[in-house]
């Protein structure tokens, strides 16, 4: 994988963030019970939606690939925080088409494969700097 960038960008609306990988735009918010105006997710949904998207494509790519009857994907993620450094991610995977039973699991492998759920399953080091 090529490195992926991201800037976010906080410019006076209470937790209102403004995100841009150069291509496209998008914000990210906090619900209005936070002090927020809840005009976009939050950070955790961003998250979560990450892990969401690269599952829902590494899926469709695979199934493209073998040809497989794969007509639609959902995939359901709930972030549990059980306490500082101790969270879990469960998701749900729902699989649209005439799938038969093996092909049904090896999907459900493949997702364990996705990029992003092997960038949350890793160690991951954040280096940060004033800039």
């Amino acid at each position: 994988m090529s490195d992926a960038t991201v800037t976010a960008s906080h410019a006076g609306i209470p937790y209102q963030v403004s995100l841009s990988d150069g291509l496209h735009q998008w914000l990210a918010d906090e619900p209005a019970e936070l002090g927020g105006g809840n005009q976009g997710p939050g950070p955790f949904q961003l998250l979560l939606s990450s892990l969401g998207a690269c599952t829902a494509i590494t899926l469709a790519m695979y199934a493209r690939r073998k040809q497989w009857p794969l007509d639609g994907i959902q995939v359901q993620l709930r972030l549990s925080q059980e306490k500082p450094g101790n969270s879990r991610i469960a998701r749900g995977i729902g699989l649209n088409g005439a799938l038969d039973d093996a092909q049904r699991q090896r999907l459900l492998e493949i997702a364990n494969a996705c990029p992003v759920h092997k960038l949350l399953s890793g160690e991951i080091h954040i280096d940060s700097q004033l800039v």
